[in-house]
C-alpha cells in the first residue's frame, strides 16, 4: 500500500430496495456540507467488519448484519486517508448523531448530490457496472 495513504476510511454502501443511504457531513469537518456514504477510520488493530459494526453503530444507530466486499478503493489524496467503499447490510432506522442530514438515494441521482471527492468517484464507479 502507498505509505502516503497508510490511514484506511471505511465508507459503508448500504443499499436498500435500490437505494443508497448517504450522509451530510457536519459543516465544521473536513469536507463539510458535501454528501458521503458513512463511515469513518479503521483502528489499527480493527477489521472492515469490526470497523463497520462500531462506526454505523456509533454515528447512525444501526445493527450491522453482513459485511460483503470491499468494492473499490480511493486514495484521498490531500488526507493520506484510503477510502475502501464497502458493502454493508444493515438494521434498524439511522439516526443523526453525527452528520447534519440523511437521504436514501436511487443509484441514477447519486451524481446530482455535492459529493466528498472520494463518494463521487465512488459513484461514477458505480454508474459503470
Amino acid at each position: 500500500m502507498d505509505k502516503t495513504h497508510n490511514i484506511r476510511v471505511l465508507a459503508a454502501v448500504i443499499e436498500r430496495q435500490g437505494r443508497f443511504l448517504l450522509c451530510r457531513r457536519p459543516p465544521h469537518k473536513r469536507h463539510g456540507d458535501l454528501w458521503e456514504f458513512p463511515g469513518g477510520k479503521i483502528e489499527t488493530d480493527e477489521t472492515i467488519p469490526q470497523a463497520a459494526a462500531r462506526e454505523l453503530k456509533e454515528e447512525l444507530c444501526l445493527t450491522v448484519r453482513r459485511v460483503g466486499d470491499v468494492l473499490l478503493k480511493v486514495p484521498d489524496p490531500a488526507s493520506g486517508y484510503l477510502i475502501c467503499f464497502t458493502a454493508v447490510e444493515a438494521e434498524g432506522e439511522p439516526v443523526l448523531i453525527e452528520h447534519s442530514e440523511l437521504a436514501w438515494v436511487e443509484r441514477g441521482s447519486l451524481l446530482a448530490l455535492d459529493l466528498a471527492p472520494s463518494d463521487l468517484a465512488f459513484c461514477r464507479h458505480l454508474m459503470e457496472l
